[in-house]
């Protein structure tokens, strides 16, 4: 199955609860009144795209409808993918590549968002592409963090770097940087903590670290990716809001978007947020993340 069929798989939790329920509700509508318009943005919010994110589409809907644009039901799900799709395509959503030595990806994320299996993909991933990778534990008080990571190691031949559990953060991003200057690493996966109750030790702790890395490779790290898990619905917008506060959050990996119907919280964290998502999962296996395209994710959300 290649990845569009099977991002198109992991979408149809979503696309019934958005796409198929606006299908049947266009049906039962001769003319667009407002009770349809009512209609439509209910099956919005219960989609998880947002009520902000909403209320953007509708007044776009709104101003298709003054303009002619839209001059029937049957016009109204092709309207809302051609926005949908511009909205996600704002910013771009390229992975910024060093031009020279190591690229250095910093990922954060709260614990239990998939962020450690998230790293083995990513690793696989570049692996698979002749890349030299090499993981840095900086999840330094999670029990097993480390352990996890250099299991995806040894799967990814990817070189880790580790301390001993409780040990400083920043000491271990350090000697990675180092590591992976000399060793001519292309790209270096940094795991962080993810304890968002201490907000401000958190932020403290990524600061050190972005320290740490800019001082020894000037202009990295090269992004700042936050890992959500797309079944949190909302939740996950709650979430970035908080991490954007604590740090220079450059990007969104959503994992588990086959598990949920809420997968139009890809198009809520992007409006509301402005943080473009770089990488979207949509299964367990090492080849089901993959790097998003706003076309393809629409068009899978939309095709029958």
């Amino acid at each position: 199955m290649g990845f569009f069929d099977q991002l198109k798989q992991g979408l149809s939790k979503t696309r019934e609860s958005l796409t198929a329920k606006i299908e049947t509700t266009i049906l039962g509508y001769a003319d667009i009144d407002d009770e349809l318009l009512d209609e439509l943005e209910e099956i919005l919010i219960m989609a998880d795209v947002g009520v902000a994110t909403t209320e953007t589409l509708m007044k776009a809907v709104r101003q298709g409808i003054k303009k002619k644009e839209i001059r029937e039901p049957g016009d109204l799900k092709p309207f809302l993918e051609k926005e949908i799709t511009a909205l996600l395509l704002k910013g771009g959503a390229g992975i910024r590549m060093a031009a020279n030595g190591p690229t250095v990806l910093l990922i954060v994320g709260v614990n239990g968002a998939g962020k450690t299996t998230t790293i083995g993909k990513l690793s696989a991933f570049y692996h698979h592409y002749g890349k030299k990778v090499m993981l840095a534990a900086a999840d330094t008080f999670r029990a097993a963090a480390s352990d996890q990571l250099a299991i995806w190691g040894e799967r990814t031949a990817a070189e880790v770097i580790r301390h001993e559990e409780g040990s400083d953060p920043a000491a271990v991003v350090f000697d990675a940087v180092k590591a992976a200057k000399a060793r001519q690493i292309d790209v270096l996966l940094v795991d962080t903590a993810g304890r968002l109750q201490t907000k401000t030790n958190l932020m403290a702790e990524l600061e050190k670290i972005n320290r740490v890395i800019a001082r020894e490779i000037p202009g990295a790290p090269h992004e700042t990716l936050l890992v959500l898990d797309a079944t949190t619905g909302q939740n996950a917008v709650s979430q970035a809001k908080l991490f954007t506060q604590a740090a220079p959050v450059t990007g969104v990996v959503l994992t588990k978007l086959d598990g949920t119907a809420k997968g139009g919280v890809v198009i809520g964290i992007k409006a509301e947020l402005g943080i473009p998502i770089k990488w979207l999962g949509v299964g367990e296996a090492v080849e089901d993340l993959r790097p998003f395209a706003a076309e393809d994710f629409a068009k899978a959300l939309f095709e029958n």
